[in-house]
């Protein structure tokens, strides 16, 4: 058992410690989350979670947040920034909060290193203890940052959420590699809070084993993208409670094409149960993607406690 394998089963203490009351969003017109890398994919699924609690929002890359704010909110000066950041020192993300405080806005900062500079550059600071041991892929601290922002916009995550997540990982794991053997393109789907959770799916499986990999909304894949399946595509299916018929559709129109289909709450070659509140399932499959990155790279012999051209925090000079 390698550090990142170790790291993904071990995050649930964690997790329990992370839960509990987080006081609502500052008060603002708008909230924007705001990150880089899986921050910005767990931004996008706060952001929808955020709308869905009556809070409206919106999810922006740090880079694009710090050069063109008025390009996604013309009073942006008036928004609620909430930035991500697992190091606290992503230059981006740091630099955005910065530049968003200078200018009066009320900045958030979710990370798990509470001295770091995003921490000592925000107006409030929200943060959980992290596994000592993770490394440069991002595994717990993207479940407790995710866990941390879901309440803060007041979804209540019950203890049980830490059993349902385990068993799902553990679900998935003992159907691997056989699943995946042989397959040389991923896509994966989700809708609403889980199209955020369906990128970072794809981006782990992306770093972790350099295979390619793709993630859409579920019904947004016949319209192009879907010429590319054939035998060698797995298609990782978060199927969401409300368009569950129209998924399980398109998932058995995947089959028909040749893809082998994982559905996580939902019909596949594998089927696998969420046994949560449809509300927190984002949470929930978000260790069950993380071993399979993890599967998927041992199966082609790629070590994820050093992957390729990254590093633990991207600092620009």
């Amino acid at each position: 058992m390698n550090t990142t394998e170790k790291v993904i089963f071990e995050q649930f203490p964690y997790w329990e410690k992370a839960i509990g009351l987080v006081s609502a969003p500052h008060e603002a017109e708008l909230t924007v989350f705001l990150g880089c890398g899986t921050s910005y994919n767990l931004a996008l699924s706060l952001a929808a979670h955020a709308n869905l609690a009556g809070y409206p929002a919106i999810a922006v890359p740090g880079a694009e947040w710090l050069n063109r704010p008025a390009a996604f909110w013309p009073r942006w000066q008036k928004v609620h920034l909430v930035a991500l950041s697992r190091s606290g020192e992503t230059t981006e993300t740091v630099a955005a909060a910065k530049a968003s405080r200078k200018a009066g806005v009320f900045v958030t900062a979710i990370t798990v290193e509470p001295e770091s500079s995003l921490a000592k550059n925000c107006d409030r600071l929200i943060e959980a203890a992290t596994h000592g041991d993770e490394g440069i892929v991002m595994t717990v601290s993207a479940s407790l940052m995710l866990l941390l922002g879901m309440q803060m916009v007041g979804v209540q995550i019950p203890p049980s959420i830490v059993q349902s997540a385990r068993s799902l990982a553990d679900q998935i794991d003992a159907a691997l590699p056989k699943m995946i053997e042989g397959r040389s393109h991923f896509v994966f789907l989700g809708s609403g809070s889980l199209y955020g959770i369906a990128l970072e799916g794809a981006l782990k499986l992306m770093e972790m084993s350099q295979i390619i990999t793709q993630g859409f909304h579920p019904l947004e894949y016949r319209h192009g993208p879907i010429s590319l399946v054939d035998e060698n595509t797995a298609v990782v299916m978060l199927y969401s409670a409300d368009q569950k018929a129209s998924e399980a559709l398109l998932a058995e129109e995947l089959r028909e094409k040749g893809a082998t289909v994982i559905g996580l709450g939902g019909p596949g070659d594998l089927e696998l149960t969420v046994d949560c509140d449809p509300a927190i399932v984002s949470l929930c499959v978000l260790p069950a993607l993380q071993i399979l990155g993890e599967r998927a790279a041992q199966s082609k012999g790629v070590d994820t406690v050093s992957p390729r051209h990254l590093t633990k925090v991207v600092m620009l000079g």
